[in-house]
């Protein structure tokens, strides 16, 4: 692609809900730049159960060998889009909500109509996964408000901190300081950038130190992830909360879009004792407590 052209190619499959995570690890393995996910919870939606997923290539030649090394079954096809318009899109719909009783989420593009009493939180997710409008995220935050006297005046982890909307939201609901961590640089920049853009830069810690390596118990953890990956950082999760105090975690499927992603991730986290599940669309989550 030339310098100035913004057009580019991409590669659109659809999958099981059960397969997004994996293949669109393999589109990234395959080279793109970046992956869109559009599922029933998103604007631009797909058939109920199914994902989407849209990759973007920097070159014709790379799109296409993309798409002749991925399954038929996943129907790849080509098509070629404008990058700016497509990488923002997504900015013509989002309007500021409600994510919890009392707190509002508002790009920085949009004026909140705040009741008395709300706070709002201003995110932008640039292209970091977390706008709060998912079902995983808007668990999560249900979780933290239900819970916010058990964290207030004390710390929280945010494990894939995204956009950094977890953070946000703990801090708002009373928690001292707010540790995110994350494996893609890129969502680490994002979440200090809406730390600061809602005067929190002092608040939220954000950087990519791998789990294993990080000191220190929590009175809330939360982890919105595949849940592969909460199953494998299970050990490393629990040891992460204080007694008495929370872990929130959310990603992962229900039985009847996966049957028994919630029985593995129960059976890896038996040294804590479950509090609460709660279900919303094909999503699930788990309050967990020491």
């Amino acid at each position: 692609m030339s310098a100035g052209d913004s057009r580019c190619i991409c590669v659109a499959i659809e999958v099981d809900q059960v397969q997004a995570d994996d293949a669109a690890s393999r589109l990234f393995d395959l080279g793109s730049g970046g992956v869109e996910w559009r599922d029933t919870t998103t604007l631009a939606a797909t058939a109920a159960g199914k994902v989407t997923l849209i990759a973007s290539f920097e070159r014709a030649a790379e799109a296409q060998a993309a798409a002749a090394e991925l399954p038929r079954a996943w129907s790849p096809r080509l098509h070629e889009v404008d990058r700016d318009a497509w990488l923002d899109e997504w900015k013509k719909y989002f309007e500021p909500f409600r994510i919890a009783p009392t707190l509002v989420v508002a790009p920085p593009w949009r004026r909140a109509n705040a009741e008395a009493g709300d706070t709002v939180l201003v995110l932008e997710p640039g292209r970091a996964f977390g706008t709060g409008l998912h079902e995983t995220t808007s668990l999560v935050a249900e979780f933290l408000a239900d819970r916010a006297a058990r964290f207030r005046g004390q710390p929280v982890l945010d494990v894939g901190c995204g956009s950094g909307i977890l953070s946000l939201v703990a801090l708002a609901l009373g928690a001292s300081h707010a540790r995110a961590l994350d494996i893609d640089p890129e969502a680490i920049q994002v979440t200090r950038e809406n730390a600061a853009r809602n005067g929190a830069g002092e608040s939220v810690d954000a950087d990519d130190t791998p789990l294993d390596d990080v000191t220190g118990a929590y009175a809330a953890v939360v982890a919105n992830i595949e849940a592969r990956t909460l199953v494998e950082l299970a050990p490393a999760l629990a040891n992460r909360v204080t007694p008495g105090g929370l872990l929130v975690l959310s990603g992962i499927l229900a039985a009847d879009a996966a049957p028994g992603q919630l029985d593995d991730v129960r059976r890896a986290y038996t040294t804590l004792r479950e509090e609460e599940v709660r279900c919303k669309g094909d999503w699930v989550a788990v309050v967990l407590s020491r």
